[in-house]
């Protein structure tokens, strides 16, 4: 009898560990391509930042330049006066 209990809870726990197993397996093949999508969206949104930046810096600079150039003419200006 007591061989039989024991042989039955042991039959239960390999049987809940199987599924528990096979519910992983599922849940996993499932997270895996949302899991890629995700990366490529965070990819894709790093490289518009990284974009963004460099137009930003150059546009930085150029104005930089402009204004440096009008500082210098009003100062050749008022050195003329």
């Amino acid at each position: 009898m007591v061989d039989k209990i024991t042989n039955n809870t042991v039959r239960i726990a390999t049987d809940t560990q199987r599924r528990t197993t096979a519910a992983t397996t599922i849940g996993m093949n499932a997270f895996k391509p949302i899991m890629h999508f995700q990366v490529s969206m965070l990819r894709m949104w790093t490289d518009n930042i990284e974009r963004f930046a460099g137009n930003y810096q150059q546009g930085f600079e150029e104005t930089a330049t402009v204004v440096e150039e009008q500082s210098k003419k009003e100062r050749a200006a008022q050195d003329n006066s």
